[in-house]
Formats: structure tokens, C-alpha cells, sequence
């Protein structure tokens, strides 16, 4: 039986709640751990461990980053921390790339539906990814707007370049009711500053998973069974143009990855899909509000080259090594289930009450004080978001 445009729109509501709901809990330790790291972190320490690029403080930046892994928008939150407080570029984005790249999470979802050979795919390119990262930057650092990107970055968290450079010690910072207000208030701002973006980027997601024909980004990609070079070449750079249409991060994007190399995507273009949530309209627009355009433009332009090669790069090292894996061992995609009882539900329940618990401090600290956000962009934002919810309450109720 064919399903009626209202049962379509019931899943495309679903869809998207539900992966909010996947998510909820990584937005909030990404937001906390960026939080923390703009109250109790120095920018003498900064400036120390992840100073100028070399190999140390490309290293401190990647682990930083594995360590604190998270989704795509709590990661650029970090990753703004980071520079504000005086991390140089290259180290700042190892951290960007492995927060996102590097994640023990994302292994696994990537080995139920893709298999091992892509699991491998994912952590040797996050490397490869860093690595490439730091020779384009190498090559073109004199287009990048350093100084202008960093003065940008303290104004967008509110730096006035002295709050941080207290002579109390982190432990003493731990300690102080005051700090933990100030973290609380923080946290509270990061979901300011997205909340919009979030929304109507899952409520976009949602729609195309239900209304958008998996033929569609099929048609995306060309190729067949043996790709030349030139062809795998165009699905490497096709990766992020899928992406962008599906865009709700890594995570929610691996089931869709694994119909795609079910239906004859190459394994160099389900990399390059996978690497590309940090190439994507929603993340441009974020980077462009922390430290301006010509630094947003810069690092997407950086991040585009790094992808495509490290996408090939793995594809003809997995096939030199016979590692390539077929078609036929990627599983069938069914009916997720997004609310159940796992670790997920815990996790969430717990940043829910977090983040009600921030929220109430802010309140008593600063007042009630959330704004639309100025300019055109952003009241336009407000009213597809205000749409978002209305379209995600009635698809609730209808069809199913």
C-alpha cells in the first residue's frame, strides 16, 4: 500500500525528532566541554599547549579533540574556545577535525552499517584529514585572516580579552559558585547561538528522508561498478554536494552512506559523504558569526581539498591492500528506532536536567534576556524555525 503524503509527513516529523533525540545528549557535552573551556582554561595555557603549528601542538589539538568528541556544532563551539584563547589555527582545527572525525561513537554506528573496512576508513582519515589540513594551510597561510578570525572570535563569545586572566588556578576556578555560574551562562549562549540552525537543519532532514527518493542522490553519483579515476574523482567532490542536502552531521548520515554503497556509490565517495559535515551550508554560517567570512570561506576551502584527497587517498590504499569491501556485506536499512530505553535515554535525561539546571542559574544571574539576533539572516531563521516546530507538532498527528 502505497503511503498517503499525511503518513509521509507523520515520518518526516518523527524522523527528524528522532534524530534530535539521537543527538541531544552529544550537543550537551560539546556545549559543556566548551563551557568549561572558556571559564576554566587560560589563555596562558592556550597559548602554551596549543600554540603555534607543530607537531606537538597539532598533536595536544588532536587529542584534545578525540578526547572531547561531539557533534558538528558543539565542535565548532570548542573549537572557537580554543582560538579565542589563543590556539593557533592549525591546532585549533586538529581539533575541530578529530572532535568530529574521531569518534568512538561514530565507529560504532559506522560498523553496524558499513562493516569494519569503513571504520578503518574513518580513524586513519581523520589522521590523513589533519594531516592534509596542515600542508594546504601551509601552502596558503598568507590568505588567512588570523588575527582578524581571532578578534572576531573573542567578541562572538562575549571575550573582552582580561575575564580569563584571574590569578585563581583552575582548581581554585572548580571550586567557586561564581565560575560555575559563568559556565552556566556560557552554556545557555551556545544554544542561543545555534538553536535556529539546529532546528530547521533536523526538520530539513527529516523531510528529505521521507519525501526524497533514494534514486535522487543515486543520481548524484556517476560511475559503475569500476569507476576510473576521474570518475571516482567526481564522487569524491559530489560527497559533500549529498551531504549537504542530508545534513545532520556524521552520525545521522551513515544509514543513508550505507544505501548508497549498496546501490554502487564507490568507497572514495561514501568517505567523502561521510567526512563532509563540516563542509555544509549550517556550519559555514556558524564559522562565518565566530570570526567572519573571509576566515569561514577560507577554512571550507581548506577542508574541501583535504576531504577529496584523503577520499581518494584511502580508496586506492584500501584497494593496493585488497581492503575494498563489496557491496554485498552492507546491511539492509529497516525502520530505526530512535526512542527506546538505551544509554541514549539516560544520557539525555541527564543534559536535559543539566541544562535546565544552567538555564535556571542564567535566569538568576543575568535575567531572562534571549534575543532573535539581529539582520535579516537571522529574523529569517527565526521565522523558518518557528515554521520548523509548527510543521514537527501537527506531523505528529497526523497520518502514522
Amino acid at each position: 500500500m502505497t503511503p498517503t503524503f499525511l503518513d509521509t509527513w507523520h515520518s518526516a516529523a518523527t524522523t527528524a525528532l528522532g534524530l534530535f533525540w539521537t543527538a541531544f545528549w552529544a550537543f550537551g557535552l560539546g556545549y559543556l566541554i566548551s563551557s568549561m573551556i572558556q571559564v576554566f582554561v587560560t589563555r596562558q595555557t592556550m597559548r602554551e599547549k596549543m600554540g603555534e603549528a607543530g607537531p606537538r601542538s597539532v598533536a595536544m589539538g588532536t587529542f584534545f579533540g578525540f578526547v572531547s568528541s561531539s557533534c558538528s556544532f558543539a565542535a565548532l563551539s570548542g573549537t572557537r574556545a580554543l582560538f579565542a584563547k589563543g590556539a593557533g589555527l592549525v591546532p585549533s582545527l586538529a581539533f575541530l577535525l578529530a572532535s568530529t572525525n574521531l569518534v568512538v561513537e561514530l565507529g560504532i554506528i559506522i560498523a553496524i552499517f558499513l562493516g569494519w573496512q569503513f571504520v578503518v576508513g574513518e580513524y586513519i582519515g581523520g589522521l590523513l584529514l589533519i594531516a592534509l589540513m596542515w600542508l594546504v594551510i601551509r601552502l596558503t597561510k598568507g590568505f588567512a585572516p588570523v588575527d582578524e578570525a581571532r578578534s572576531n572570535a573573542k567578541k562572538s563569545q562575549g571575550d573582552d580579552g582580561e575575564t580569563d586572566e584571574s590569578d585563581a588556578s583552575w582548581r581554585d576556578k572548580l571550586t567557586s559558585p561564581e565560575s560555575w555560574a559563568m559556565v552556566a551562562q556560557r552554556y545557555v549562549m551556545e544554544w542561543m547561538m545555534v538553536w535556529k540552525d539546529v532546528t530547521v537543519g533536523f526538520t530539513v532532514a527529516g523531510i528529505i528522508a521521507a519525501f526524497v527518493p533514494q534514486s535522487f542522490f543515486e543520481w548524484l553519483f556517476i560511475g559503475g561498478d569500476d569507476p576510473k579515476f576521474f570518475e571516482l574523482l567526481a564522487q569524491a567532490v559530489v560527497g559533500p554536494v549529498a551531504a549537504f542536502f542530508t545534513f545532520i552531521g556524521s552520525m545521522g548520515n551513515i544509514p543513508l552512506a550505507a544505501v548508497l554503497y549498496g546501490n554502487g556509490v564507490a568507497f572514495a565517495g561514501i568517505m567523502a559523504f561521510i567526512f563532509s559535515d563540516l563542509v555544509v551550508i549550517p556550519v559555514l554560517r556558524v564559522n562565518a558569526r565566530y570570526y567572519g567570512w573571509k576566515m569561514a570561506l577560507y577554512i571550507l576551502g581548506v577542508f574541501l581539498i583535504a576531504l577529496v584527497a584523503t577520499a581518494m587517498i584511502l580508496h586506492y590504499g584500501f584497494a593496493a591492500f585488497g581492503l575494498l569491501p563489496s557491496a554485498e556485506q552492507v546491511r539492509t536499512i529497516t525502520d530505526r528506532e530512535f526512542f527506546a530505553f538505551d544509554y541514549t535515554f539516560w544520557l539525555n535525561l541527564a543534559f536535559v536536567a543539566l541544562s535546565l539546571g544552567f538555564l535556571t542559574l542564567k535566569i538568576v544571574r543575568t535575567g531572562w534576556s534571549f534575543a532573535i539576533g539581529a539582520g535579516f539572516v537571522e529574523k529569517a531563521l527565526f521565522i523558518l524555525a518557528m515554521a520548523a516546530y509548527a510543521w514537527l507538532a501537527m506531523g505528529l498527528f497526523v497520518g502514522g
